[in-house]
């Protein structure tokens, strides 16, 4: 109890700093919970906290939400994440640790190649994305600093982007969960962690809309690129 109500808590900053650049949540919890439950209980329990710390996002930005694009997007991926997700529970759980520390990294040089190759997106480039995204948010469930450029080279920003990329994560992380509830991973007790911990991040993400035009760019980048390293490190020291 000691230790839910202390990720509860972790949970709410975390929801904050998601609300605010649009990705990292996951990427704080998810090594926090692979030390103290394991990747296989982790995984599922970081799914359903992030449908409701991304709803905390679309509940806040509902109006300047572009469905188009997020449908395109969502056409896609949702198929890829079930691929995914399906992919996920049929490897050795350290080969899950090692593969999320690698692909937080590799995120970091990967955001810049994108944001500065400046190609400008369109509804089947938002098709193609999906799909690639969508498997790997079913696979290493934080795929969120890859869609940032995905939405923003649409030429979404501000709360738009927010909101949209928020209402896409929704629908694939549905998919996602739909494949754990069929494999018969999501007991009572990973479903009400889930949801506690999902509670106090759609708080935090509600919460952080105050700040978000106050952010500048640049911080936005190294916010995203610290939470980055600090996942990696901590799926590491869950090897141990």
């Amino acid at each position: 109890m000691l230790a839910l109500s202390l990720l509860s808590c972790l949970a709410l900053a975390a929801g904050v700093l998601g609300g605010v650049v649009g990705t990292g949540s996951s990427l704080v919890l998810l090594p926090v919970l692979v030390v103290l439950y394991g990747p296989r209980v982790a995984v599922p329990v970081m799914a359903i906290a992030s449908v409701f710390g991304n709803l905390g996002r679309v509940i806040a930005w509902w109006r300047e939400i572009r469905w188009r694009p997020v449908l395109a997007y969502a056409l896609t991926g949702v198929p890829g994440a079930v691929l995914g997700a399906h992919t996920l529970l049929t490897i050795p759980p350290a080969a899950v640790d090692v593969f999320l520390a690698g692909f937080f990294l590799a995120m970091i040089p990967i955001r810049r190649l994108i944001r500065r190759s400046r190609v400008r997106v369109r509804l089947w480039h938002m098709a193609l994305a999906g799909a690639f995204v969508g498997f790997l948010t079913g696979l290493v469930l934080s795929t969120g600093p890859l869609s940032v450029p995905v939405f923003t080279g649409y030429g979404m920003t501000g709360g738009a982007f927010l909101g949209s990329e928020a209402a896409s994560a929704v629908l694939l992380y549905a998919g996602k969960l739909a494949t754990f509830d069929t494999a018969g991973v999501l007991a009572p007790p990973v479903v009400a962690r889930g949801l506690v911990i999902g509670v106090a991040l759609l708080t935090g993400a509600m919460c952080g809309r105050w700040v978000v035009r106050r952010l500048r760019v640049r911080t936005f980048e190294l916010l995203v690129d610290a939470v980055l390293v600090v996942g990696s490190v901590g799926m590491l020291l869950a090897l141990r």
